[in-house]
């Protein structure tokens, strides 16, 4: 259900915009898509599962808290984000 230490490690440096970058917006939006695919998947086989579900809810709000933040501060960072991703935005 969760994403592992090896797989979180992988988007890490996809995403990362220098060597030692774990922190920016891309990686934590990219994080956190990784962790909200693998909780929809999880929801296919647990439909009741609530608490997971108010979990998942707070995950989508901080990457679109974090990619409107991406898009005010730059416009061209946010679409090639975006378009990494595959979010439909």
């Amino acid at each position: 259900m969760s994403v592992t230490a090896e797989r979180k490690k992988e988007v890490i440096t996809q995403y990362a915009t220098s060597e030692n970058d774990t922190g920016s917006p891309e990686v934590q939006v990219a994080v956190l898509s990784e962790r909200i695919v693998n909780l929809t998947e999880h929801f296919k086989t647990h439909a009741k599962d609530n608490h997971s579900r108010r979990g998942l809810i707070k995950m989508v709000s901080q990457r679109r808290r974090l990619l409107d933040y991406v898009k005010a501060t730059d416009q061209a960072r946010y679409q090639a984000l975006i378009q990494r991703l595959g979010l439909r935005r």
